[in-house]
């Protein structure tokens, strides 16, 4: 079963990066991706960890908010 779920996972992670639209501010640069991520990663990792998650889970909710009726998320 929880291998049946990784390609799903891998799927919707991928969904969010092009939502966030990083694929075409960055050129489709995956080093660049990589080290935005590895970046947001040491973020969680810091002081901030709490005020930092709390700051991007309201940013994520906000774009949520902001896709076309009839958009399915699951």
């Amino acid at each position: 079963m929880a291998s049946e779920a990784a390609p799903r996972q891998l799927i919707e992670l991928g969904g969010l990066v092009a939502k966030a639209e990083l694929v075409e501010l960055t050129e489709d640069d995956r080093a660049v991706i990589l080290g935005l991520l590895v970046e947001a990663a040491a973020r969680l990792r810091g002081e901030d960890r709490e005020q930092t998650l709390a700051l991007w889970r309201r940013r994520g909710m906000r774009a949520f908010a902001q896709e076309p009726a009839g958009v399915d998320r699951e």
